[in-house]
C-alpha cells in the first residue's frame, strides 16, 4: 500500500518543502558514490531530486529511478534526460543491470513483512551487476526515534506558493520490537487541506538486518553510524550499509 503523502500530488509538494536538499545531508553522503558508478537505480526515488542533481553534476550514464507513488514521480519526471519506473523493485525485470542501487529517505523502512524484505532482497541483487552494491540506510531502533513524533514537535513549511502547511507526527500503534505506526496530520489554508496520511515502517537491528543482507548473497562491504561518515555504534541514529554482489 502507497503511503498517501507520495501519492497525493499536493502533498507531493510539501514533502519536498519539508525536507529541502538544503538539509539532505543523505544526499551529500550517497551522491560521490553514484558519481563513480555507470549505472545507477534509485529505489524509492521520490521526486527525484538526488538523480536530478547527479545529472546536473555531470554523470553521464544511466539513471534511473523507480517510485510506487504517482504524486511524487510526476514530479521528478520533471527532467527527462533519466529513466522513470512507476511501481517497485520486485515487479521489475532488471537482471544484472545497475552498478549501484541506493534507497534513501529510510524507504527501506517501508519493507514492513518478513516477506517483502526477502522478496526485495532478491530483486535487489537480481538487479545488480556481479561485484555491484547495494547502498541504503535505516533508523537505529536502539535511538527510539519514534518517540519524538508528537504533536508537541510539529513543524510549519512554507511553499513556494507562499501558502503554510502545519505538519503533526503522532505514533498511533506504539513500537512492538519490530514496527512503528504513524500518522501525519497536514493543516493550513489550501483547498487540498486537511490531509492525513498513515504510516508504518519497520525497524531491524543490525544483526537481524545483516543477517537479512547475507541470506540474499549480498556481502557486506561498510557500516557507518551516520550521514558524517561516522563508524556504527549502539547509539548511531542510523544504520548506513553498503553490501555488494
Amino acid at each position: 500500500m502507497v503511503d498517501h503523502f507520495f501519492a497525493d500530488p499536493y502533498l507531493a509538494a510539501v514533502y519536498d518543502a519539508w525536507h529541502p536538499r538544503s538539509v539532505r545531508d543523505d544526499y551529500d553522503f550517497y551522491l560521490p558514490r553514484i558519481l563513480t558508478a555507470d549505472a545507477v537505480l534509485d529505489v524509492g526515488c521520490g521526486t527525484g531530486t538526488l538523480l536530478h542533481e547527479a545529472r546536473q553534476a555531470g554523470h553521464s550514464g544511466r539513471l534511473c529511478g523507480t517510485d510506487p507513488a504517482a504524486g511524487v514521480l510526476n514530479r521528478a519526471r520533471t527532467r527527462t534526460d533519466i529513466e522513470w519506473v512507476l511501481g517497485d523493485l520486485q515487479s521489475a525485470a532488471w537482471t544484472a543491470e545497475f552498478d549501484l542501487i541506493v534507497m534513501t529517505g529510510h524507504a527501506f523502512q517501508a519493507l514492513v513483512s518478513d516477506e517483502e524484505l526477502r522478496d526485495f532482497m532478491v530483486a535487489v541483487r537480481r538487479a545488480l551487476v556481479p561485484g555491484g552494491c547495494f547502498a541504503f540506510e535505516t533508523r537505529n531502533p536502539s535511538v527510539r526515534a519514534w518517540e519524538h513524533w508528537t504533536p508537541e514537535n510539529a513543524v510549519v513549511v512554507g511553499l513556494p506558493d507562499g501558502s503554510l502547511v502545519r505538519i503533526t507526527t503522532e505514533v498511533v500503534v506504539p513500537f512492538d520490537g519490530q514496527k512503528v505506526t504513524f500518522a501525519h496530520t497536514f493543516g493550513g489554508k489550501h483547498p487540498s487541506l486537511p490531509q492525513v496520511s498513515r504510516s508504518t515502517l519497520r525497524f531491524l537491528d543490525k544483526d537481524t538486518l545483516v543477517s537479512l543482507v547475507e541470506r540474499a548473497g549480498l556481502r557486506i562491504e561498510q557500516q557507518f553510524g551516520d550521514f558524517d561518515g561516522s563508524p556504527l555504534g549502539s547509539a548511531s541514529p542510523e544504520i548506513i550499509t553498503f553490501a555488494t554482489r
